[in-house]
């Protein structure tokens, strides 16, 4: 199937922005009579149509902007609403969030919903998990073909060119396993998420070169592969009546949470008998007994940075697609699991 004319395209080959194309398309005075001319005659040649999200671009701002986050179940993105809201606040805008529930068919109709009524003036999202096992980022591209800025934080695709926040998910895995290691640990389990989910791949990873720099060989037997965290207290609990290990690390808060309870059932000691670490640094780590270390992702300054490349992009004149990748450098705290 032929693929559809954008405004983007039609701002590209005439070398004008895309809010020039879109004011041309619809004869506004504010754009000379040549140029309007030039581009209803392009348009008309390539058979442009105006798509649904394309009936958003408007002259004036809504002053929204929408935060889509694929769960609640963590405090993490608790502090990316903080830090996103802190800006925004600042800059006059107002936050609207999207849950998308890790379904693809929730996020694909709340952002064409959000872009057709006119509702936001562009997006902060992190992907949902249904999305990342689809590949399926169409819907992301059309909303920047149609002039819509978008920022991708923390669960991101390489696929969609667009600004993006994250953390480095591989280096803090990598600190925080070698923190284990230096502690004498020599059989370290990790508590991981499936492959296709983005930061779950990098922790993977990270684990696995801090093993290999350290000369530990690695038992594919002390991986365990979650799919579904709300299902994950069984596989969990089996995981750990199985396995013999003397340190774990869990990719989020609540796989830390629950490792340590099972573990505490079968009558270990932590972390005399396991030493535990978490990833994200929520309120279940802080006020577990023992408390947990974590590595912390700093949140509120994902969100942060994220509003402020939005907005910045927003209140740009410019139509320069000088994209760029913001990393926040993660922090491990130590406390009384290891």
């Amino acid at each position: 199937m032929k693929r559809k004319i954008t405004l983007k395209d039609i701002a590209k080959e005439l070398d004008v922005s895309i809010s020039t194309v879109s004011k041309a398309l619809k004869n506004s005075n504010e754009i000379g009579f040549d140029t309007r001319e030039k581009v209803q005659a392009f348009a008309k040649l390539y058979n442009y149509k105006p798509n649904n999200i394309a009936v958003s671009l408007q002259n004036s701002r809504t002053k929204h902007i929408a935060l889509f986050i694929p769960e609640i179940v963590h405090d993490f993105f608790t502090t990316v609403l903080k830090g996103v809201e802190e800006v925004a606040h600042k800059n006059g805008y107002n936050v609207l969030v999207c849950v998308s529930n890790e379904s693809f068919e929730k996020e694909v109709l709340s952002m064409e919903m959000f872009a057709r009524g006119g509702i936001v003036d562009g997006f902060i999202i992190s992907l949902s998990k249904e999305t990342q096992l689809k590949e399926d980022y169409n819907h992301l591209i059309e909303i920047e073909n149609q002039g819509m800025p978008l920022v991708m934080i923390d669960r991101i695709t390489d696929k969609v060119i667009s600004d993006k926040v994250i953390v480095d998910d591989m280096r803090g895995s990598y600190t925080a396993i070698s923190h284990l290691i230096n502690q004498g640990r020599k059989r370290i389990a990790l508590i991981t998420t499936e492959d296709y989910i983005s930061v779950g791949s990098l922790r993977k990873k990270g684990y696995k070169k801090a093993l290999a720099d350290h000369d530990i060989e690695l038992d594919e037997r002390l991986i365990l592969t979650i799919n579904n965290i709300e299902d994950s207290d069984k596989a969990i609990e089996k995981f750990i009546r199985e396995t013999t290990f003397d340190a774990v690390m869990g990719v989020n808060d609540v796989f830390a949470v629950v490792a340590m309870k099972a573990l505490q059932n079968q009558g270990k000691k932590i972390p005399e008998d396991v030493a535990i670490i978490g990833f994200s640094d929520g309120k279940l780590l802080k006020y577990a007994a023992p408390t947990i270390s974590a590595v912390n992702q700093h949140g509120d300054e994902m969100g942060k940075a994220a509003a402020q490349m939005l907005i910045d992009r927003l209140e740009s004149d410019k139509e320069a697609e000088n994209y760029k990748t913001t990393v926040i450098t993660t922090t491990l705290i130590e406390r009384e699991s290891t």
